[in-house]
């Protein structure tokens, strides 16, 4: 019974994985960021991290991470280029590379509501998106089901 116990109070402080952020192309044909914080939540530590897909577990060789917390509100941004108020720390090369993987995350850390926005991603799967589509939650869906799939995740 201790170990039951132990386990549900352990499993209580783990933070979710919610479909709350996907990946769309512009008209430009350039790749967009879409944050989507559950309500008014904040949120902290945007990143974006690639390695190469044969590298399984391999080095992070290309994108950013922000060190800021209490960010709020919708997030709209060219994929490489985070709101330069966030500070971001740039890392290899800031476009989509072949044969890459990519995972772009947020957090809302708070005790008993905790979760991660999450969405992964390879660069074919990015480049294979029709306009007005948006990659989330491993499929691609139209911008409209995208934003009722993070409401309905929150």
């Amino acid at each position: 019974m201790g170990v039951v116990a132990g386990c549900l109070l352990l499993s209580g402080c783990a933070a979710v994985d919610l479909p709350l952020a996907g990946i769309r192309l512009g008209a430009d044909g350039a790749p967009y960021a879409l944050i989507r914080p559950c309500g008014d939540d904040s949120y902290q530590s945007p990143s974006l991290d690639g390695t190469a897909a044969s590298a399984q577990g391999g080095p992070v060789t290309t994108g950013w991470d922000v060190k800021k917390e209490k960010l709020s509100g919708d997030a709209e941004f060219p994929l490489f280029s985070p709101p330069a108020a966030w500070r971001a720390r740039h890392r290899g090369g800031q476009r989509l590379l072949p044969k890459h993987a990519y995972s772009l995350v947020f957090g809302h850390y708070i005790t008993g509501d905790s979760y991660n926005g999450i969405v992964d991603f390879s660069t074919e799967q990015i480049t294979a998106l029709k306009p007005g589509r948006v990659w989330a939650d491993n499929r691609a869906m139209s911008l409209g089901e995208f934003e009722k799939l993070a409401e309905r995740s929150c």
